[in-house]
């Protein structure tokens, strides 16, 4: 047990991470002494590492095949979690799989045995057809966000996938949603409980901004002016209607991404990037972003157009206001417009003036430095950070955030400078790879 405690202290050093707090705690004795855990907490809360833990300390060490499958609805959430556990530095290998890649890149990471398997349902039910790998020493399943991978239609992929692996003696589902319903598929059987939805000091603000305009566009540009910089998400229905909110940001010089399912992979991944690292501060996005993405907490959030469920208005909320600290959700309504019923008729209502002009929110003082080579080229954060601190002349405080990918790396950097850090840089050799740097 002291062991156990020993390594679990080295990987919360490793994440920056004081203690545990009372779910992920709870969570951990429940997955330990349990065959079956459901956890129930709000998207931010720290779920994927209240499951990593647990599982992370059961694992074989001599076993050199794939020991853990994790379920998860969507690519982001897929390689969020297989970020964490890498920098969890376990020493245990994890791939995440997904589809929207080459099945060929699949095949040459899983050459060498994951102990634990992440991905989507769709691409993990390709994998088992192909027998791409062995699946007798699966023991443990994670259905997270299990609820999400349900309402996008992956019942019939995980349905196949459980009747698939034989030897399964630990389950664990996860979820952000309070009414929810376990699939007999699931083959969850008296399962331990670990409810934190109603827990926490919450401290949501909701404000309902009347336009006095159908189109509310000049007026989320006001709303954004007297917000200020802050980083914030901006709901959109569909994606023509974020296409639409974006050009008008752009012709209004209001720097920022957009995400939704249509998009390209990469262009989906470099948008949270960017926001992560505060090259953007605003992002426009589907309920795609509402969970399973891997974002920081932000101090609000805006409905242009409001969801059809009250379920996604929950979780699109849950990307402020986590954890005992304060935000606002902004619902941008047209005067002769109802509000559905989910949605608290006592809310504090204020109004757009569109006759203040009030100054446009600042640009950021960030871009972002795409790296051509990764992990897989041995290169390390450190390396980066020395590359741009000292051939680059960077002071430490303008060396912004580092992501380090498998076959890649992204830099923020101050905006002034980077044009030249990329003229300086570009073609340095870092460990015995030339990279090439690009402005994204």
């Amino acid at each position: 047990m002291s062991n156990i405690i020993k390594e679990q202290k080295y990987i919360l050093d490793k994440l920056g991470i004081e203690k545990l707090n009372p779910m992920q705690e709870e969570a951990h004795l429940a997955i330990d002494s349990s065959a079956n855990t459901v956890l129930l907490s709000p998207t931010g809360t720290g779920k994927t590492l209240a499951f990593l833990l647990p599982i992370i300390n059961a694992l074989e060490v001599d076993c050199h095949e794939v020991q853990v499958l994790i379920l998860v609805p969507s690519r982001e959430l897929a390689i969020q979690i297989e970020q964490v556990t890498r920098e969890m530095g376990s020493g245990y290998k994890a791939n995440a799989v997904y589809g929207g890649r080459a099945f060929s890149k699949d095949k040459i990471e899983l050459k060498h045995r994951p102990a634990i398997l992440i991905g989507t349902p769709g691409r993990i039910a390709d994998h088992l057809r192909r027998e791409t790998f062995a699946i007798d020493d699966i023991k443990t399943l994670v259905l997270d966000e299990f609820d999400k991978s349900l309402e996008v239609g992956f019942e019939a992929e995980m349905s196949e996938i459980i009747e698939a692996l034989p030897h399964i003696s630990k389950r664990i589902l996860t979820s952000a949603t309070q009414e929810i319903e376990i699939p007999k598929f699931a083959g969850v059987i008296d399962p331990s409980v670990v409810n934190y939805l109603d827990t926490g000091k919450s401290q949501l603000d909701i404000k309902t901004v009347l336009s006095p305009n159908k189109d509310k566009l000049q007026s989320l540009v006001q709303l954004l002016c007297q917000i200020e910089n802050e980083p914030g998400i901006i709901f959109c229905n569909f994606k023509d209607s974020i296409q639409r909110v974006s050009d008008y940001l752009t012709d209004h010089n209001i720097s920022h991404g957009c995400f939704y399912g249509g998009m390209e992979q990469k262009d989906r991944e470099r948008a949270l990037i960017k926001f992560r690292n505060g090259t953007h501060q605003l992002i426009i996005a589907t309920d795609l972003a509402a969970r399973g993405i891997d974002i920081p907490e932000m101090k609000f959030i805006i409905h242009y157009q409001l969801p059809l469920k009250s379920q996604e208005f929950t979780h699109r909320n849950g990307r402020t206001a986590r954890m005992n600290s304060a935000g606002t959700a902004y619902v941008l309504q047209w005067t002769k417009e109802d509000l559905p019923e989910f949605i608290d008729p006592d809310t504090s209502v204020g109004e757009i003036d569109n006759s203040k002009k009030l100054p446009k929110p600042s640009s950021s003082k960030w871009e972002t430095i795409f790296i051509s080579g990764g992990r897989k080229d041995k290169i390390s954060k450190g390396d980066i950070a020395g590359l741009f601190l000292k051939q680059g002349n960077l002071e430490k405080n303008e060396l912004g955030t580092i992501e380090l990918k498998q076959d890649c790396a992204f830099v923020a950097v101050p905006a002034r400078k980077v044009t030249t850090l990329i003229k300086e840089l570009n073609n340095s050799r870092l460990k015995k790879k030339k990279v090439r740097l690009n402005l994204i």
